[in-house]
């Protein structure tokens, strides 16, 4: 490779490896201190956090609720009228349900697990949530769970940008070796350490 084109590579991996870690950066630090949460659960307890509401509906939304049983999403206007009279929101996605005349909806997020249960026969709305605390809100953002569409992109987003920064780190790595003895050999160990990792202690 000439000067000329080696210096041409160096600064467009310079170029990529600074833009991809400024724009991964929040996002990295977050996915690599939850990973130490999630592998070492024992070290971040923490008692949940419950509460339980009892609403009585009227007979206008039970009568509308009766008749929209079958119904796959609910309507817009009877969405808000549920939380006017329950002031719990649901997502106009968020499908319910039912069985046996009640009509369940799931509306757990990150780190929270809750349900509200409408009795059609009685008229009466139950909404439980449970709290897991902060350190299992984060665990939840890292696997994307009940995190929505948006969240679950900027994760396969944050992959893709993290992929180029290791790539064009590699490219500054190849050919800055010659001027750095130890490249080849921790670049060796880091590829070696989890396959040796894998062999000798992941039983499958």
């Amino acid at each position: 490779m000439t000067p000329k084109v080696n210096t041409f590579w160096s600064r467009q991996f310079r170029q990529w490896h600074w833009i991809s870690s400024a724009l991964v950066l929040a996002l990295m630090l977050l996915f690599s201190v939850t990973g130490l949460t999630l592998n070492n659960p024992e070290w971040f307890k923490s008692d949940p956090v419950s509460s339980m509401r009892e609403i009585t509906l009227s007979g206008d939304l039970q009568d509308a609720l009766s008749t929209a049983e079958n119904e796959v999403i609910l309507a817009p206007d009877l969405s808000e009228q549920i939380a006017r009279e329950t002031g719990v929101f649901i997502p106009q996605e968020n499908a319910p349900v039912v069985e046996f005349e009640e009509m369940i909806f799931d509306l757990g997020g990150p780190g929270v697990d809750a349900t509200l249960t409408i009795d059609l026969a009685i008229g009466e709305a139950y909404y439980e949530r449970i709290d897991n605390g902060m350190i299992a809100r984060l665990n939840d953002l890292h696997k994307g769970r009940d995190t929505g569409f948006v969240w679950g992109l900027l994760i396969d987003i944050t992959a893709l940008v993290c992929i180029i920064f290791c790539l064009s780190g590699l490219g500054l790595l190849v050919i800055n070796a010659k001027a750095r003895a130890s490249t080849w050999p921790l670049t060796t160990l880091g590829i070696a350490a989890p396959v040796i990792a894998y062999i000798l202690f992941v039983h499958s």
